[in-house]
């Protein structure tokens, strides 16, 4: 298996902290905030990494991981060259997964507690993807899942009504299937490759699965949301929250 970290976008919500740096690379708690995606895959004993970020930014994120070595693991580059979705920049890791599986974290999330057991969980499945939900007080913000007592009926992206307050956080696990799926799903009304249609898919197929997040959680898009993620990462000294 292996681990594929988006750190794309404009961070435009963040302006101006990002109008100089990547939104990912700004301090959390005492480190990058990219360091804690990091951690989450190595603590899911992943370590082939493969990191997809902007023209603009790709030198200075290059400049701060290198290749992997101090965090014992390898990373990989790859250029989101235009802002155009999650699954589009999803799909840029098509060759380097390499027809494994993959566990796909979005750089800007923040998790109190190491995501592994959802992972294991994932591992256990023959085929299907597996997501992470979070019950939110901002549901508009985000991809929300309609749930009945054992499954996800649909995600749906950022709704003016929304039907529960379950949000899809930015971690996945998804077979090698993803790609092809994305290779078949249109853009957005935002002209976008939404997240939303990969997993809906998945639905359609009956082989999706879920876990909710435990403990705390943060998407650090916005300055309250930071705040957040400074909170958790400082209140846990930037560790991850393992279970024995």
């Amino acid at each position: 298996m292996k681990g594929i970290i988006l750190a794309g976008g404009k961070g435009t919500r963040l302006y101006p902290l990002t109008k100089v740096t990547n939104k990912h690379l700004l301090p959390v708690g005492k480190e990058p905030m990219i360091f804690h995606s990091i951690k989450q895959l190595i603590s899911c004993d992943i370590r082939d990494i493969l990191i997809v970020t902007s023209t603009v930014h790709m030198g200075d994120v290059v400049n701060l991981l290198g290749s992997g070595k101090e965090f014992n693991c390898e990373f990989t580059y790859r250029v989101q060259e235009e802002a155009n979705g999650i699954a589009a920049a999803l799909a840029l890791g098509k060759g380097f997964a390499g027809g494994d599986n993959v566990v796909v974290l979005l750089g800007d999330n923040i998790f109190e507690y190491s995501i592994a057991y959802g992972v294991k969980n994932f591992q256990k499945q023959n085929k299907g993807a597996r997501v992470f939900l979070k019950e939110v007080d901002d549901p508009h913000r985000f991809g929300i899942a309609a749930l009945d007592e054992q499954k996800i009926i649909e995600i749906e992206e950022k709704p003016s009504h929304p039907k529960t307050n379950y949000a899809v956080v930015g971690a996945y696990c998804f077979d090698n299937e993803v790609f092809s799926i994305i290779d078949d799903i249109s853009p957005s009304e935002r002209g976008e490759y939404e997240i939303s249609d990969v997993i809906n898919e998945y639905i359609k197929r009956s082989i999706l699965h879920y876990e909710f997040v435990k403990g705390a959680w943060a998407d650090a898009g916005t300055f309250e949301s930071l705040a957040k993620a400074n909170e958790i990462l400082l209140r846990i000294d930037n560790q991850i929250i393992t279970e024995g």
